[in-house]
């Protein structure tokens, strides 16, 4: 959902540390209010959940919106919650919230990981995990978590709702498949076969800062070899992605320190890393040949039920 455009003015250059624009403001109670506005203000619309990411960009004209529809009061989109078949967080679930969930560090070690990895304390009880998706930013550290996890995102608007595969969620660096009137509701995630392991690694500029490139990856044992394999990117491409030649290579093949390098290796060959303020490309390269190694080895010993890993 794209805002009315960035206006040619020299307040673009700067964050006034206020909002210059004029829009309509509301706080829906319900659910479906708030998917009523939506429907009424269309693409002049933005969802503000935590507003880590949407007000600094109105502050800096990014983006203007002519409404803001505040979802935080609305009950019913906060929660963590254990299923038959996995696990549920509403769309306004802090990232706070999600870090501190034993069930979370437990069972979806991955995403516990990246959370972690983000942002401030201060910040992390204000951010949430749907707005991190909804964002949509190439260097997202939920989505690599949530790839392998294979999650779903369930999509609602007054015409009903509709289950996403994570992996069709992101069309290009702020751009998502949500049709205009549409909110991201709730994030379902499978539980993982047993013998699984999952990890994820971050390389950034400072303990803070967006990724220069991140992976999470997941790998599950039968017996001597490795049956199922995901690997997922950030900040490597426009949108997250998985490294799918890398997993094929390890498929069906007992674990090796050697074939872990070489996934790192073939990972860094299909990724579309540009050069920019935080990275070049040739780095964020040679970097995901290393993290996807040493990240499929912390999934291994997971896998395994090693104490500590």
């Amino acid at each position: 959902m794209s805002g009315a455009g960035v206006r040619e003015s020299p307040i673009n250059r700067f964050n006034t540390h206020i909002i210059p624009v004029e829009f309509e403001y509301y706080e829906p109670k319900t659910l479906r209010e708030a998917l009523e506005l939506l429907a009424k203000w269309g693409d002049d619309a933005k969802v503000l959940a935590g507003g880590t990411d949407l007000l600094v960009q109105m502050k800096i004209r990014k983006v203007e919106p002519k409404c803001l529809i505040n979802i935080k009061r609305i009950p019913g989109l906060d929660f963590i919650e254990e299923g038959d078949e996995g696990l549920r967080i509403g769309a306004a679930t802090k990232l706070r919230k999600i870090e501190k969930s034993e069930v979370v560090r437990r069972r979806f070690p991955a995403l516990y990981e990246a959370v972690r990895e983000m942002a401030s304390v201060q910040i992390k009880n204000m951010a949430t995990i749907g707005g991190n998706l909804c964002n949509a930013s190439p260097a997202a550290d939920t989505a690599p978590p949530l790839m392998v996890y294979g999650a779903k995102l369930k999509l609602v608007s007054l015409e009903g709702e509709r289950i996403v595969p994570i992996e069709e969620f992101f069309t290009g660096p702020g751009e998502t498949v949500l049709r205009p009137g549409e909110l991201l509701a709730e994030i379902l995630i499978p539980y993982q076969p047993e013998s699984t392991g999952s990890s994820f690694i971050k390389v950034s500029r400072t303990s803070m800062d967006l990724a220069k490139v991140n992976v999470a990856v997941g790998l599950t044992l039968s017996g001597e070899t490795m049956s199922r394999v995901r690997i997922a990117l950030g900040a490597v491409a426009p949108t997250p992605m998985r490294a799918r030649e890398a997993e094929r290579h390890l498929e069906g093949k007992p674990p090796s320190e050697s074939d872990f390098k070489r996934a790192g290796e073939i990972a860094a060959g299909e990724i579309k890393p540009i050069t920019d303020l935080r990275s070049t490309a040739w780095y964020r390269r040679e970097v995901t040949k290393v993290i996807v190694a040493d990240a499929l080895t912390r999934a291994l010993s997971r896998a395994k039920g090693e104490v500590g890993a």
